[in-house]
């Protein structure tokens, strides 16, 4: 009886060991890839096989495989996730689509991901195929879906998965203005983040998952939101705006993770530059004890896996005698960085706008206005190939003509100036006029200060009854990053040559191409 006492009191002693257990859990973490299976350069663009060989160069899925193995070796139950935006960014994608996104992700091994906006660019048909193909889920909770076939039965809101007899909760999360930013069709409504989360949260809870992971295509400043508003998220695996945290560089724009009360967010910048890694230690309840780590940059110290690199190149073979040609020459770099190009004037929005309006001045056109989200990249000094070209600019938009009011005009510069703050694409870079905002005013209450048009050889204020003709992208003209009020514009020609030949035909117009800013926009 006694030794049966003894045996009781020791197991009921093992069992509360277990029961007060904690758990750990190694989230592996990209985002905004955009096609960059190559390796890049310090500016986000194409970097040469040379380079590559002196060290130069970031990034690339073979060094990613690379890195994910290493990384999932040394941790406790290792997940990989992703925070959309796989989809756009070269000419990988224009050629393959989502076919080879899907399979380096199925290489690397991702357990999960969300949809990022760029994921609909080319409509719901590219992204279920896309789907098809991968081993793993795609998530989106915050869009009704139940009238568009072609994803309806396929794109869950969210998902359990399991590490080491223990349950994870997912949940994804897209840009609430994905109809603006993209081209999911008619069939799809996307609503409001936070109560979406909430509501896969408190379903997921009820079916005793404890442990919750909200991956997250919807900007820093969203997940901040987000995890404010809602209970039960543990981690915010985030993207869409780029965000690089870190609690080593001086560059991030927050600490890694950032903490909202209980909610640890993380985002590792774009284009495979960085793998992010969080450790994340959960007790018996699921509540974070602790929460740590940083990006890993995926620079020439990570070595390249040999047969990533032999598969990268085989599908490069059809893209090279594009890419490869060198179209032109620039005295300096040209300047397209987001973070500069989203929120002020800059040498690569002049460039693009210069060309666009260069292109059409003889029909009459005098103003230019072309969105900051549709640059992608900066150009270094020196050639300037086609695929260099078309890193910036790989959206196959073509210019757009079209008559407005000058009233229309001030509204569009309205429009692009209101959501700064965030960083956001539709941030107009001009040509043929020049304006003045004021940042201090609210958003769409007359930010828009002074607009100016070139008449003849001199500067004249805008009339806002005048007719104007303007080019700008079919994508822009179409109502895309809420340039609504060009939807029902006059005499509107939508169809005509790509944005990034008429901008490789004016880079190659005269001589070395000498990047400039010329104070076109300014901040009262």
């Amino acid at each position: 009886m006694f030794a049966r006492l003894l045996c009781s009191a020791a197991a009921l002693a093992t069992m509360a060991g277990a029961a007060s257990a904690d758990y750990t859990l190694t989230i592996l973490h990209t985002n905004d890839f955009h096609s960059r299976f190559e390796p890049i350069s310090k500016y986000d663009s194409g970097c040469s096989a040379e380079d590559n060989t002196e060290g130069k160069c970031f990034g690339g899925s073979a060094r990613l495989v690379t890195a994910v193995e290493e990384a999932k070796a040394r941790a406790d139950n290792p997940v990989l996730f992703d925070g959309g935006d796989q989809f756009q960014g070269s000419l990988f994608y224009t050629y393959y689509k989502g076919k080879v996104a899907a399979e380096f992700m199925n290489k690397l091994g991702y357990d999960a991901m969300t949809v990022g906006n760029h994921e609909f660019d080319d409509g719901p048909e590219v992204l279920r195929g896309f789907m098809d193909s991968l081993d793993f889920p795609v998530l989106m909770s915050n869009a009704d879906i139940s009238a568009e076939p072609l994803l309806a039965d396929v794109l869950r809101k969210s998902t359990v998965i399991e590490r080491n007899g223990e349950k994870i909760g997912l949940i994804g999360l897209t840009p609430i203005d994905t109809d603006e930013l993209a081209s999911p069709g008619p069939n799809i409504t996307f609503t409001e983040p936070a109560q979406a989360v909430q509501g896969e949260v408190d379903r997921l809870t009820a079916e005793g998952v404890n442990k919750i992971v909200v991956l997250s295509h919807s900007g820093y400043k969203v997940d901040l939101a987000v995890a404010e508003a809602t209970t039960g998220v543990d981690v915010i695996v985030g993207g869409h705006s780029n965000t690089y945290l870190s609690n080593v560089s001086e560059k991030a724009k927050g600490p890694y993770p950032t903490m909202v009360g209980d909610t640890a967010i993380v985002q590792a910048y774009a284009y495979g530059k960085f793998l992010g890694e969080l450790k994340v230690v959960f007790d018996d309840e699921g509540k974070i004890k602790e929460a740590v780590g940083e990006p890993l940059v995926m620079d020439a110290s990570v070595a390249e896996n040999a047969d990533a690199v032999a598969r990268i190149a085989e599908l490069a073979g059809p893209l090279n005698e594009i890419r490869e040609k060198v179209v032109a020459e620039s005295a300096e770099a040209i300047v397209g960085d987001r973070d500069v190009c989203r929120v002020q004037e800059c040498a690569m929005g002049n460039l693009v706008a210069d060309a666009m309006l260069d292109r059409v001045k003889d029909q009459g056109v005098s103003i230019a206005i072309a969105n900051s989200g549709g640059l992608r990249a900066s150009i270094d000094a020196g050639e300037v190939t086609m695929g260099e070209v078309l890193t910036v600019l790989p959206f196959q938009n073509t210019l757009s003509t079209f008559e407005i009011s000058g009233q229309v005009v001030i509204d569009a510069l309205e429009n692009g100036v209101s959501q700064v703050e965030e960083v956001k694409g539709r941030f107009p870079q001009v040509a043929g006029l020049k304006f003045t905002w004021d940042p201090s005013v609210a958003p769409n209450e007359g930010r828009i200060q002074e607009v100016m048009v070139m008449e003849g050889d001199a500067w004249a204020p805008i009339d806002p009854a005048k007719s104007y003709m303007a080019v700008s992208n079919n994508y822009v003209r179409g109502g895309g990053d809420g340039y609504k009020m060009f939807v029902d514009a006059a005499n509107a020609y939508d169809f005509g040559p790509d944005l990034a030949d008429v901008t490789a035909e004016y880079l190659a117009k005269e001589g070395p191409y000498k990047p400039y800013t010329d104070g076109r926009i300014a901040t009262k």
